[in-house]
């Protein structure tokens, strides 16, 4: 900006040089080249030719008046021309002045009016505000800085709102989802208490119970963790090159989960994987599947075009095709969950935490059922 006003100004300058110079020659020409020098040639002729031989001139009197008033003819029009050049310099100098005005007006001082009305509304609040602006003026990159700080501004406003009402929705969820199993605790404990159980089968069977729903309880709770970390973004992924084969046998033996059927041997390759993670994907993928099979879930391997796959399959109702673009996103429960507790986070975070680690998520309806493949990226089969 302060290089455009100084171009501008030294072409001025120039212009107004030029114009007073060009002004000035033209009065010197006419000054030069008035038709008052033919009316003085004459009149010398006439003065020549009516003096005698001693030089006495009986007209002299009428030629020095004629003289007198050339004089002043010449003087008149010698001002007559400054007056005109004065006219002409000054017409182009107010012309040049008043073009000078509109470019600054235009360039700057239209802008300025515009962003004081605009930052008067972004004051009181309105961010949602649009200011049309112009790249090429001479404010143009400051008037885009502050449209792309109020672009910022609204943005983390609305992110802040949809984090408020995330949090207001997970807290609903969980009490409403939390509320379940424990009332079923307390009302087997109850039981326990008072001693209704008369023998040790169903003494067994309350207790089976009970830590069933504490299962579910540690799921719910789990889940929160995992998405407050997603959300700061504070989910570390530590990875290392693994057998895969030997890590998923690893993970499925301690997770001891007996409704699983395993497709063995699994393929074996070199993964660069975070297996703790690695192990909640699985968790997460057998619990939501457990959820909606009334029979077992098989997990199988497979190594397709450098990626590592593991398929979850279960025999279940699968994903109604209208809730599938959206399953994965937070808080998105399908329409079959029927009575099934859950947060909505499962599928959410198993694709986050696969992405993490350079993979990702694929989900398969089948007939009947879901196959749910993780796609890792291997360094040699």
């Amino acid at each position: 900006m302060k290089r455009r006003l100084t171009v501008l100004f030294i072409v001025d300058v120039l212009v107004m040089i030029f114009l007073a110079m060009g002004v000035l020659k033209i009065t010197e020409n006419k000054i030069e080249k008035g038709e008052n020098e033919n009316e003085l040639v004459l009149l010398r002729e006439i003065e020549y030719l009516t003096s005698d031989e001693n030089g006495n001139n009986p007209a002299s009197k009428l030629i020095d008046t004629l003289y007198q008033s050339l004089g002043r003819g010449m003087a008149e029009r010698e001002q007559d021309a400054v007056k005109e050049a004065l006219i002409i310099f000054g017409a182009g100098s107010f012309l040049l002045l008043m073009s000078f005005y509109l470019y600054i007006y235009i360039s700057f001082l239209r802008p300025m009016q515009k962003m004081q009305l605009y930052a008067a509304q972004l004051a009181k609040g309105d961010m949602k505000a649009e200011l049309r602006y112009s790249r090429h003026n001479g404010l143009g990159e400051f008037t885009w800085a502050l449209d792309q700080m109020r672009k910022e501004v609204l943005f983390a406003r609305e992110s802040e709102c949809a984090a408020v009402q995330e949090n207001k929705t997970i807290i609903a969820t969980l009490s409403h989802d939390i509320k379940t199993p424990i009332a079923s605790i307390r009302a087997y404990a109850e039981a326990l208490e008072a001693g209704i159980d008369s023998d040790y089968e169903t003494r067994a069977h309350y207790i089976e119970v009970m830590m069933r729903k504490c299962d579910e309880v540690t799921g719910l709770v789990n889940d929160l963790v995992l998405h407050s970390l997603t959300e700061l973004n504070q989910i570390v992924i530590e990875k290392c090159d693994v057998d895969m084969a030997e890590a998923l046998q690893e993970i499925l033996n301690d997770l001891k989960t007996p409704l699983v059927e395993l497709e063995q041997p699994f393929e074996k390759a070199t993964v660069s994987v975070d297996t703790k993670r690695l192990a909640q994907l699985l968790e997460n993928l057998l619990n939501n599947a457990a959820k909606y099979t009334p029979g077992k879930v098989r997990i199988s391997t497979k190594i397709k075009e450098n990626f590592y796959e593991i398929h979850v399959r279960d025999w279940g109702n699968g994903i109604p095709p209208e809730d599938m673009p959206f399953i994965t996103e937070k808080f998105y429960r399908g329409k079959n969950k029927g009575e099934q507790p859950g947060s909505g986070l499962g599928l959410y975070i198993v694709k986050h935490i696969t992405e993490k680690m350079d993979g990702r998520l694929e989900l398969i309806n089948r007939q009947p059922g879901l196959e749910a493949v993780i796609l890792l990226p291997c360094k040699n089969a």
